[in-house]
């Protein structure tokens, strides 16, 4: 039985540095694993009756599309913890842009084992490496402008840290990881408080020190906001539209990070760029992400 001790030491370097927890990418593959082989004996039944358990391969991971690879560490991960005594040679880093037909990771090792690996191995690179792509079209769009473009908590349970990790990859930023990264003020908090400031002054006076950002759907609203001894951290100009969004930059005036977000598109990035803000949000980079086309081919005898 492999365990994470198992995983070459440079790879587990790598994905620290990276900023995931190994152990957490190990699990992660477990679970994914464990879908594929729920019940004792753990084995494939098609690769066991028809590849001998001591054939080896080398098999090539080539792009079939052009875009941004992410989580080819991660997938790695899963040739180690089916046993399949695997050499990776030839791994792009991720963040890397590549073309159609380029190869981005070659793996050696026991065929029938890393057969059972494939899958697992793909669907988290193809999924990250979706990301990545998604995300790089939104830093290619607002090139020029001052607006980065950020993620947000709509992430798929359990793959929020990959999925993060993928946004910056594509040269993206990641927004707050938990809600008690940074305290957010949205129109079901102004509700429940009985408006804006009593939400603000209470979130400082039971978490002192804890960024907050503050949901506006109007100028009027921000003007409150800018009008405070200490404005908040971070203003989130809701559901604007361009013009409306590039008054609000004018009367902030760099006093406040400025954040657009609702009815946020990719064609509309530009402009949205255009108006100086400093962020643009875009949910869709995680919770409807297309995956990016990887395929795994044996090749040799």
């Amino acid at each position: 039985m492999t365990t994470l001790a198992d995983v070459p030491q440079e790879l587990l370097d790598e994905l620290a540095a990276s900023g995931l927890d190994p152990a957490h990418v190990w699990d992660v593959v477990a679970r994914a694993l464990a879908e594929d082989l729920p019940d004792e004996p753990r084995v494939d039944p098609t690769s066991e009756s028809t590849i001998p358990p001591d054939v080896r391969a080398e098999a090539v991971f080539a792009a079939r599309e052009d875009g941004v690879v992410a989580g080819l560490a991660v997938g790695a991960v899963a040739f180690t913890m089916v046993g399949a005594d695997a050499t990776v040679t030839d791994r792009l880093p991720d963040g890397t842009r590549v073309a159609r037909g380029d190869v981005v990771m070659r793996v050696e090792g026991l065929t029938q084992r890393m057969l059972v690996a494939e899958r697992t191995a793909l669907n988290l690179a193809c999924h990250l490496s979706g990301i990545a792509t998604a995300t790089s079209r939104w830093v290619d769009a607002l090139a020029g402008s001052p607006t980065r473009v950020l993620d947000t908590r709509k992430t798929l349970p359990g793959l929020r840290a990959l999925q993060k990790y993928a946004v910056r990859c594509g040269g993206g930023v990641n927004h707050r990881h938990s809600l008690q990264d940074m305290a957010m003020v949205k129109d079901n908090h102004v509700l429940a408080a009985g408006g804006v400031l009593p939400a603000l002054e209470a979130i400082r006076g039971r978490h002192p020190g804890l960024p907050v950002e503050v949901e506006v759907t109007t100028l009027d609203q921000l003007e409150e906001l800018l009008a405070l001894p200490e404005p908040p951290e971070r203003v989130l100009l809701d559901n604007m539209d361009d013009a409306t969004m590039t008054e609000a930059v004018r009367r902030t005036a760099g006093r406040v990070p400025l954040e657009a977000s609702g009815g946020i598109t990719l064609e509309r990035a530009a402009r949205i760029g255009a108006t100086g803000v400093d962020f643009v949000s875009v949910g869709a980079l995680t919770h409807s992400v297309v995956v990016f086309d990887i395929g795994m081919d044996l090749v040799g005898e």
